[in-house]
């Protein structure tokens, strides 16, 4: 089921306890993109599916990545494209987004999403695994 946008905004918002929907969608758009260039194939597809059309197109034609990112560089490339974000509120952006996306996604697919990204972003999404 297909995530309506401003129900997505506000889930951000409430959990980056932002003061408006604007700092929840330039964040969710930042981080959407740099999971886009992460993410291949049907797991994209199917991501992208459950997402508000806007930000599924966003995830569908990201940002260019030369190599899968560590949780830690994610994060700071957040920060690069935030203005004013450190690397602490940027692990605040990605976490509310990326926890929104796990919920948007549910447990099967975000499985699937974890198994396309490198170790420790599990954490990123609110959804720590067993070790």
């Amino acid at each position: 089921m297909t995530l309506r946008r401003e129900a997505f905004l506000d889930q951000v918002a409430e959990r980056a306890e932002y003061g408006s929907q604007q700092e929840a969608e330039r964040a969710a758009r930042v981080v959407l993109a740099l999971l886009g260039a992460h993410l291949v194939g049907e797991v994209r597809a199917q991501l992208a599916a459950r997402l508000p059309e806007g930000f599924a197109l966003i995830l569908l034609n990201p940002l260019q990545s030369a190599e899968p990112l560590s949780p830690e560089r994610f994060v700071r490339a957040t920060a690069a494209w935030i203005e004013g974000a450190t690397d602490q509120t940027a692990t605040w952006d990605v976490s509310a987004v990326l926890s929104t996306v796990a919920d948007a996604a549910g447990d099967e697919l975000l499985g699937q999403i974890l198994l396309q990204l490198p170790a420790g972003y599990d954490l990123l999404f609110g959804h720590p695994q067993p070790t």
